[in-house]
């Protein structure tokens, strides 16, 4: 009794061993990549994507960096790409908000935008709703924008909002499919963007504030005819640092800029702008951790863009600022020195500056670093900013240009040019005595009187 027992626990044993080895190979599950890292095939809709006819779409995605998040929504789910045709992106699409889209600054609309045309579901051709069943949204890797799939009663057209459908099934993948669209799709929020950075009100231009006008005869301010009579015992029109001389304690002020102190333009947001455009470009962290942390020239340039000025930045690179040494930056005041030698308050793009230098010759821009002035020439078809050791070539031209802001990258930090005071050593001076000189009469009378021997009767003889 116990023997078969045992034997026949063996024998079931052994066939649960093989029944479980066998499973693996005839029941393998097939799943999909649910951690999201990245690793797509030659065959997903991705590539499918970046070798279609498509390509302006694509160079689109790769320009948002949006290359990895879409990787990892394939590694999640499969999608549904509304691809415009190219000729919607390149002639029908407005050039000015093309531009907008292309801005370092408009990254985030720009992934906005490309993001609102895919869906993480998959949506043939043969899925869509029928006519009489009205439209069904789909929620849009943008999270905040949907999408609404309809069909024309009458013809079956297929649309996304109201864009037709001109190629359905156009790529298809195991991953994921491309539907073949007329126009590109815009959200609301990028359109409501762009018609901000287009509206006049926040770039129409400013009438300057100019000096008060003064009467040469009273030596005071003209009162204008619409002004009321001043009533008496009221403060005084003009304060009283207006009737004090300026001596070494009281500066005159500077002129007031085209802005004012109404703050015009948002000059902290353009600041901001143009330094997350050195991150992202690459190559000027080390700038940017000046402006922003070591010192306070961020703040300043904003304070100076809101008032209405103009700036143009020549940015060093890594590459130059590691070269600066210890010496030159311990000293209180050195970083925001050597900064301010690097800010021109004139608007200058590589093509402006490129033209000045060869019509010119040589260009002297002031700076921030008052008096000091940086030079320009032009060098081996660039621009060269100093001289000798300590010159700069014009690197990276047009980093970041939105007409207050430019910024221009370098390969060299910038110092002003020495002043070398030559000391002239006092001579003295000699006094040299002419002898007196005879006039002709007199040598002439002298000579007679030798003659006879009475030449003894002038002194002058």
């Amino acid at each position: 009794m116990g023997r078969c027992i045992y034997g026949c626990s063996a024998v079931t044993f052994f066939f649960f061993l093989v029944t479980a080895s066998a499973l693996p190979q005839n029941l393998e599950p097939v799943h999909h990549n649910k951690t999201g890292s990245g690793q797509i095939n030659s065959n997903s809709v991705l590539v499918a994507l970046l070798d279609s006819r498509y390509t302006e779409l694509a160079e689109l995605v790769e320009k948002a960096l949006l290359l990895q998040t879409l990787e990892d929504a394939v590694g999640r789910h499969n999608i549904t790409i509304f691809a415009p045709r190219n000729e919607a992106l390149e002639r029908d699409l407005d050039p000015d908000f093309k531009r907008f889209l292309l801005q370092p600054g408009n990254l985030k609309s720009l992934q906005t935008l490309l993001l609102s045309h895919i869906i993480p579901t998959r949506v043939g051709s043969n899925q869509w709703p029928e006519d009489n069943s009205g439209r069904v949204k789909h929620v849009t890797l943008g999270n905040d924008h949907v999408l609404h799939l309809s069909k024309t009663k009458g013809n079956g057209m297929r649309l996304v909002n109201n864009a037709v459908i001109t190629r359905p099934d156009d790529l298809t993948r195991p991953d994921g499919l491309i539907h073949g669209i007329e126009r590109l799709l815009i959200p609301r929020s990028v359109q409501e963007d762009f018609n901000r950075r287009r509206n006049l009100r926040s770039i129409s231009a400013v009438l300057p504030e100019g000096a008060p006008e003064v009467d040469p005869r009273t030596n005071r301010l003209k009162k204008s005819s619409a002004a009321a009579a001043v009533p008496a015992g009221s403060p005084p029109v003009l304060p009283i640092q207006s009737a004090m001389a300026p001596g070494p304690s009281l500066a005159p002020a500077p002129a007031p800029g085209p802005g004012g102190p109404r703050h015009h333009f948002n000059g902290e947001a353009q600041v901001k702008d143009f330094i997350h455009t050195l991150l992202h470009y690459g190559g000027y962290n080390e700038m940017a951790d000046i402006l922003v942390n070591l010192t306070s020239l961020a703040t300043e340039m904003g304070r100076l863009v809101s008032e209405g000025y103009v700036l143009t930045v020549l940015a060093p690179n890594d590459e130059a600022m590691a070269k600066l040494t210890t010496d030159q930056l311990s000293e209180p005041g050195a970083p925001e020195q050597i900064m301010y030698y690097h800010i021109i308050p004139e608007y200058q793009t590589e093509e402006s500056m490129y033209n000045s230098v060869r019509r010119f010759g040589k260009v002297n821009y002031e700076t921030l670093r008052f008096p000091h002035k940086v030079a320009a020439k032009e060098a081996d078809g660039s621009v060269k900013f100093g001289s000798g050791d300590r010159s700069a070539y014009l690197f990276d031209p047009d980093i970041f240009t939105d007409g207050r802001i430019s910024v221009q990258g370098i390969d060299g930090v910038l110092f002003p040019e020495e002043e070398e005071t030559v000391k002239k050593q006092s001579s003295p001076v000699k006094k040299v005595v002419q002898p007196t000189r005879r006039g002709k009469l007199l040598e002439v009378a002298c000579r007679m009187l030798g003659a006879v021997g009475k030449d003894s009767y002038l002194s002058t003889c």
